[in-house]
This record gives C-alpha cells, structure tokens and sequence, in this order.
C-alpha cells in the first residue's frame, strides 16, 4: 500500500474538483449556521431527502438567534418528517444555549462545540472545517467505511477500539489547507462511489492502495453490526374528528419517542383505548372505525398503529383546560410537528 498518508488526500481532492457536489444549498453561501444546520440534518438522512427541509427551515429561520427566539412547536413543523426529532430538540436548545453563553454565535472551538445538545466530535468537526477551514478530522458513517475498505480495518466500526483506530487513520491523512473541501469530499466519496452496497470501486480514485479491492473485501468491510432482531410493538391510536371537523391531538411528553410532537392519542391495547375514550369523551367505544394498521420501524424496535377513528365527537366536561389536548383544524396541521406516520394518515384520509 501507497504509504504517503498526502496521497488520500490529494487524489481525493482532485476526484472532488471534478465529481464532487458543489451546489447543496447550505454551501451557498456557507455560514457556520447553515453549515451546522445541514449536519444535524444530515445525521441518519440522505442529501435528497435534507435539502428540502434546510431550504425550507433556512427561509423561516434564517439565523441562529431567529431559531432560539423560535417556539418549540415552530421548530418541530418545520422538522416534521425528517424523522430522529431529538435532532431537532437538540438544536433549538443548542441555539439558546449559544444565545445564552456565546453572543448568538457558534462557538469556534470544539469543545465548546461538543458541549452543545446533539453535537458530537465528528458533528462538531465538520462545522469547523467547513464554516471556517480549520483542520480537523471527521468520522462519520461514510468516512468510516471508506477508512475501514481503504486500510482494511475489521471489526465492527462502533467498536470502542476500532473507532479509535479509525480516528487516528482519519487524523493522519488531514490535507494542510481545504479542508472544508476535504470535509465535504470524503462525505461525497461515501455517498456516491463507496457505498455500502454496489460500490463503484472502478471509479474510486483511491482505488490502486484499497486493501479491501486488493484482498476482493469490499462487500465484508466495514464489518456489519452483530444482528439483533428488533421486537414488535403494537398500540391503538384514538382518531376523534368533532362537529367541525377539527382533530383531537395530544402532545407527548418532554422524553421518549416522538418527545414534545403533536399526535392522535395513543394506548397500548383496546382496554386503555376504552379507558382513554371513556375518561376524556362522550364516544361509543363500538362505534369506533378500524382503519388499515400502520406499520413503522424506530431504530430499536418495530410498530404497528390500529387507527380506530369516530366523527361528531365532543370531550366531557370533565377534561377541562387540558394543554396537552388540543383541537386542531386540518388547514393547521402543518404549523405543528407531527410524527411522519401520523401525518400521512390525517392527510391521505377524510
């Protein structure tokens, strides 16, 4: 193997000045916000799928200091699909935090970066290379696999000492200037070219000191998680339209899954979906439409949603002023943050 570590990155940025994506929207112009923005974005979602939400979310919040001074429930409509809202929690409270102890601004140091909700070392790494050139190494999901093919590493990449292994290989191969180019170049090479599945290894241009090409490793590197089979949940959601074909939603709580969104109540079973009913309305259980079941995948565990819908309904005196619970005209469902699955119910339904 070429064992010149400047060889990595000079063939890299050259295959980058040719192929490389040069038009994403926040590289235009590219602000330490928007920069950061589109990283926390880009955790766990594609390029296609983020760029029209940060063009979207960029218009109504164009500064850091617009999204701290921003509603939570304005943060999560704007998110409201991406999915992984803890991303977007996390970011709201990481601009007040910078509103709070930084000026308004991004600090320019990792540390302080990292001791920001939802920013870790790569996250943080990637904003100061890019925002502002400065040199340090990156190690997201496509440079880990790029790493682990070029030299070979085995062993599972969320590893403790691969991982370290791995950031040491990324830390070697640092250029001494471009680096937001750099940044961006190892990212495009994941995306594009080493790709988990059907990698384009001919068109690689790190492809003539590749380890795994060399050793005919490319479809076992990086070496896959051990497998777990993810356990199936079930639950019922309480579909309630009323008299002015307004939506009955609740907001979940502050922690666990889909934290602080706006949904259609939700119970375990039919009996708590009874208790539900019968404690908050005047609805007929048995009246109750079954809709198809919704199917939907967390990253640890699996859901299927019975849909179980009424219409005219009214809530009891009883609930009184409830701000968990909240009518909702279906021309205002799209300024509140609503899980993915429940959207596409509540719109693809009348």
């Amino acid at each position: 193997m070429d064992t010149d570590t400047d060889a990595f990155a000079s063939r890299l940025l050259r295959w980058f000045d040719v192929s490389g994506r040069h038009d994403l929207p926040w590289q235009h112009p590219r602000t330490p916000y928007r920069v950061w923005l589109s990283e926390i974005m880009l955790q766990q979602t594609q390029v296609k799928t983020a760029a029209p939400y940060f063009e979207r979310f960029v218009a109504a919040l164009p500064s850091l200091s617009a999204l701290a001074a921003a509603p939570q429930d304005q943060v999560l409509a704007l998110w409201s699909g991406l999915g992984y809202y803890a991303r977007a929690r996390n970011l709201h409270a990481a601009a007040q935090r910078c509103v709070e102890l930084h000026g308004g601004e991004l600090p320019r140091d990792l540390d302080a970066l990292t001791a920001l909700p939802g920013i870790g070392r790569s996250t943080a790494a990637a904003i100061l290379s890019q925002a502002w050139g400065d040199r340090h190494a990156i190690l997201d999901g496509n440079v880990k696999r790029v790493l682990t093919r070029y030299h070979g590493v085995a062993g599972y990449p969320g590893l403790p000492a691969v991982e370290k292994q791995l950031w040491a290989l990324a830390q070697s191969h640092l250029p001494d200037a471009r680096m937001a180019d750099y940044t961006q170049a190892q990212m495009d090479l994941g995306a594009t070219l080493c790709t988990r599945a059907d990698p384009a290894c001919v068109l690689c241009p790190l492809q003539d000191d590749c380890v795994a090409r060399r050793e005919g490793r490319v479809a076992d590197l990086p070496t896959p998680k051990p497998g777990k089979v993810a356990p199936q949940r079930h639950a019922q959601v309480l579909w309630l339209i009323d008299a002015q074909d307004r939506v009955l939603l609740q907001k979940r709580p502050p922690a666990g899954i889909w934290a602080s969104l706006w949904t259609l109540p939700q119970a375990d079973d039919a009996d708590a979906a009874q208790a539900w009913l019968r404690a908050h309305t005047r609805a007929d259980f048995a009246a109750a439409e079954a809709l198809a079941p919704i199917a939907h995948a967390f990253s640890h565990y699996k859901l299927e949603l019975q849909p179980l819908r009424w219409r005219g309904i009214a809530l009891s005196d009883a609930v009184g002023d409830n701000a968990d619970l909240r009518w909702v005209a279906r021309a205002e469902l799209s300024e509140l943050g609503i899980p993915a699955p429940i959207r596409k119910l509540l719109e693809g339904s009348r």
